[in-house]
């Protein structure tokens, strides 16, 4: 297997991965991504996401893992969220997706930062299992909290008292 960082000319298959893996989490209607959008934040001048493949033997692309760089206070260092981690079905327990979790923390550890992160659904068993067999804890005293839609217009109209 090859670990490589995508390039513009994977926008297509990047895409095709981001909606196979919203298929496998029931959530196909929300990735709404385009073309475009995954251009601008991952091979702009200033990028604000990063996206390594890995390809089989036969350069097939087996996978994605689409991570940024978060920073934390306490640690005083950045380091890295992951936003995306995807094998396709057909690679599945091959060591693929360890292959990408190893890749990025070596990135961690060789810049010294001191984070990697990422969210699972609490219904995904055999990846929180995978997870957990890598060192991975589950930060069970934090709960996540989004505003989006509707509520981040009515948040960002609001006037503050």
């Amino acid at each position: 297997m090859k670990i490589r960082n995508a390039d513009p000319g994977d926008i297509q298959v990047i895409l095709d991965l981001i909606r196979d893996l919203a298929i496998y989490e029931k959530e196909e209607d929300q990735a709404k991504a385009t073309a475009a959008q995954l251009e601008a934040a991952l091979f702009s001048s200033h990028p604000t996401a990063h996206c390594e493949l890995v390809e089989g033997d036969d350069g097939a692309i087996a996978g994605f893992a689409l991570w940024f760089k978060n920073y934390s206070t306490w640690t005083g260092t950045p380091g890295i969220y992951l936003e995306d981690l995807f094998v396709r079905p057909e690679f599945r327990g091959l060591g693929y997706g360890k292959a990408l979790l190893v890749h990025l923390a070596k990135k961690c550890v060789e810049n010294g930062w001191h984070r990697f992160q990422w969210w699972v659904l609490d219904w995904n068993e055999p990846s929180i299992e995978f997870y957990k067999s890598l060192g991975a804890v589950p930060m069970d005293e934090w709960t996540v909290f989004r505003v989006s839609g509707e509520a981040l217009h009515r948040l960002a109209n609001s006037q503050p008292k």
